[in-house]
């Protein structure tokens, strides 16, 4: 077919939701208007661990609007569905039944249940509820507990480690901590739900539709068939959407319970307790390299946390595995169990906290030798996979390091921490190496063709503020050769062909290719007829000659008399390709340290990112200034605080968690390399949801050694660390 001649892929265009978005007509699971519609409130635990003796619910059953009480007495008829870190590999973030039992696993752990007709007299029936514990002392601290092995895991040895260590002419060791962390999305999590006879259907805020879908049907022993998940927008998720968490199942139960739709959306301190967390860290980092920087061992010891019922892992030594050219390699994974809710995934799992800890020892290592940080890595570079030997796909890390380093204006010779100031204040630049996986997801969609000069798309995947309405929009606009604006993009149905969650950086890499399989199929199909028909003006036209648009779709949709054709499109990654597939990125940073405070100002970020190509520019560069944001945060503010003695989240709300703001954030810059990766699919894009994140708090972390020779080793970055020069292994 002739090439029509608008090129959307590539084309920096605004996002297509936008003025949904701004305009307050987008529809959040919040929002959605249902008939007869009463609200849901959960009562939660107030002890870490421990037992419920008594519950006193007579006045909040009497209170007025409330429909019912539901206690932990099993009533409710929820059945067990398998975790998604468990041998069975089910959907659900925790895999406890609900409301089963007067067992406390943890602060915060839901306990009870009031249905009202309207949310304040849930509030307030909630309220009114008593409740008795038997308390017993909780295990918070991740140094008192016992590390193991997590089940069917092993370590990561290639050559030997002692072996590298021996022959080196010079080593680092040093200890690095990360704190547990909230995601915090603008929506919190939310559902509605409404049954009509033995069929169910949910609003919710999820990343993974067909994920809930197959959870309420296992809980609810229906068939999968009979049960609908929407969710047209999500107001952010960053993970802890990714799995189906207790909640959803309760608003079902309630829906059911009280024969009427019931919305339950979690308060802003519930979401603290009710949906996972990045889990605290413990690392230990071992180099070995010559005196020309040629690395001869890494060894990477990892320790997280997780609950006593799920083995999460936050596998910090995922970067460590493949960035570097290393003959003696030894890294391992251990959790240790506490009295806390599963943890679970947050952007960047493992990558985000492992970065940290690796390239600030690659920036430890390069002070110990003297030597550019960047030229060390560069010595480093790995022309295949180190864990595998497979061949990348594509990768462009040194073209990163080079476009990086030029934008940022990296100086390579002044490399003398605390040298550099302006009145009270010292400056320091810093960076680091970002990478990360694209773990292949199977997926379909449909598209179809319409007699009024639009086409439909549609795909069961999600748009979680990522742009996937856009940049859907653009891939189809390419192949049938009509404006994006008359293209419609559909979202978050359980109604439309299966695609994986919305997590680990896959839509756009492996759904995309599956929308394009379906244009492709709707417009070869039609042409097909066309040409086979004698009554077409198409007749006997050779199909590669035709230029398509929507005047040809337009004219033979008329001619025979058909409102719509369709189609369905597959894209299948091969699991066991011979390459291996990443994306990777070099980021840089300069900060300004108040010399007698310690604070710490980050002026300027650059970002060089090798993610394939990009199909929309402005909505890529958008997701790793975003994921840069989320670095400058996890390096400077976030962490969660938990009591050591109760167990609970001491501040649960975003006056006490301390996220960036506008103010916060010096100049950011984005770059692409835009070089389009020719193994992972035809369409040639990866990922760039979550390598913005990788490397960035090292890169300010290193940045902050150069400005005044302290090596914090413990995130977050707080002024007392940096004053007192206080930090792990010091």
């Amino acid at each position: 077919m002739s090439p029509h001649p608008t090129p959307w892929i590539g084309a920096d265009e605004p996002r297509a939701d936008g003025p949904a978005k701004v305009t307050g007509t987008a529809t959040y699971t919040g929002d959605v208007e249902l008939p007869d519609l009463a609200h849901a409130v959960l009562v939660q635990s107030t002890i870490a661990k421990g037992r419920i003796t008594g519950m006193d619910i007579a006045a909040a059953e009497t209170a007025p609007g409330v429909l019912a009480v539901c206690t932990p007495d099993g009533s409710l008829g929820i059945g067990r569905v398998a975790s998604f870190y468990s041998a069975d590999g089910g959907p659900m973030g925790d895999g406890r039944v609900p409301l089963s039992d007067p067992v406390i696993h943890h602060h915060g752990q839901h306990i009870a249940m009031v249905v009202a007709e309207t949310l304040e007299q849930a509030v307030a029936g909630a309220e009114r509820i008593r409740i008795r514990y038997r308390h017993e002392s909780p295990l918070v601290r991740i140094e008192d507990a016992i590390p193991q092995t997590p089940p069917g895991r092993e370590d990561i040895v290639r050559g030997d480690l002692a072996t590298g260590l021996a022959v080196a002419d010079v080593t680092v060791e040093a200890y690095y901590e990360t704190p547990p962390q909230h995601m915090n999305p603008m929506e919190p999590c939310t559902t509605t739900a409404r049954w009509l006879g033995d069929r169910l259907t949910v609003y919710d805020s999820t990343q993974y539709v067909y994920g809930v879908r197959d959870a309420l049907a296992t809980a609810f022993g229906v068939p999968a068939a009979n049960v609908r998940v929407l969710s047209d927008f999500v107001g952010g998720g960053f993970g802890s959407k990714g799995t189906v968490w207790p909640h959803v199942l309760l608003a079902a139960a309630a829906a059911r319970l009280v024969g009427r739709s019931v919305r339950l959306a979690l308060t802003r301190p519930q979401m603290f307790t009710s949906c996972g967390s990045r889990p605290a860290t413990r690392q230990r980092i071992v180099l070995g390299a010559h005196r020309d920087g040629r690395l001869t061992a890494i060894g990477h010891d990892g320790t997280s946390a997780t609950s006593p019922g799920e083995n999460v892992v936050e596998s910090t030594g995922g970067p460590t595995s493949i960035l570097y050219a290393c003959p003696n390699v030894t890294i391992r994974q251990r959790i240790v169990r506490l009295d806390m809710q599963a943890p679970t995934f947050q952007r960047a799992p493992g990558r985000a906290p492992g970065s940290f800890a690796l390239e600030s020892a690659l920036d430890e290592l390069a002070h110990e030798l003297a030597l550019d940080p960047v030229e060390l890595r560069m010595r480093n570079h790995a022309e295949a996979d180190p864990s595998s030997g497979r061949p990348w796909s594509g990768k462009h890390l040194r073209e990163c390091y080079r476009m990086g380093a030029e934008r940022f204006g990296w100086d390579p010779a002044n490399r003398t921490p605390g040298t550099r100031r302006e009145g009270d204040v010292l400056i320091g630049t810093g960076m680091a190496s970002a990478t990360h996986e694209m773990d292949p997801g199977a997926a379909s969609a449909y598209a179809e063709l319409r007699v009024d000069g639009t086409a439909v798309v549609g795909v069961a995947s999600h748009d979680i503020g990522t742009g996937t309405y856009t940049v859907f929009g653009r891939i189809a606009a390419d192949v049938l050769g009509l404006p994006a604006e008359r293209i419609i993009v559909r979202l978050g149905d359980t109604d439309l062909p299966e695609a994986p969650p919305s997590i680990g950086s896959q839509t756009v890499a492996y759904v995309g290719p599956a929308i394009r399989r379906a244009c492709e199929a709707v417009r070869d199909n039609l042409l097909a007829a066309a040409v086979a028909d004698p009554e077409s003006p198409l007749y006997q036209r050779e199909i590669d000659a035709i230029e398509f648009g929507p005047e040809t779709f337009v004219a033979e949709l008329a001619r025979m008399g058909e409102p719509s054709v369709s189609a369905v499109g597959h894209h299948h990654p091969d699991a066991n390709s011979r390459y291996a597939v990443h994306s990777f990125g070099a980021q840089f940073a300069e900060v300004a340290v108040d010399a007698l405070t310690g604070t710490v100002r980050v002026r300027r970020m650059v970002g060089a990112f090798d993610i394939g190509r990009v199909i929309n520019p402005r909505t890529a560069r958008s997701q790793l200034l975003g994921g840069m944001t989320f670095g400058l945060a996890q390096a400077l503010m976030e962490a969660t605080l938990i009591d050591p003695r109760r167990g609970h989240v001491v501040e649960p709300h975003l006056a006490g968690y301390h996220l960036p703001v506008n103010a916060d954030i010096g100049t950011m810059d984005v770059l692409f390399v835009g070089e389009p990766d020719p193994h992972i699919s035809d369409l040639g894009a990866r990922g760039a949801g979550e390598i913005g994140v990788v490397g960035a708090a090292a890169a300010i972390a290193n940045a902050v050694f150069h400005a005044t020779g302290v090596r914090v080793r413990t995130l977050p970055i707080t002024p007392d660390r940096v004053v007192t020069g206080s930090a792990v292994g010091r």
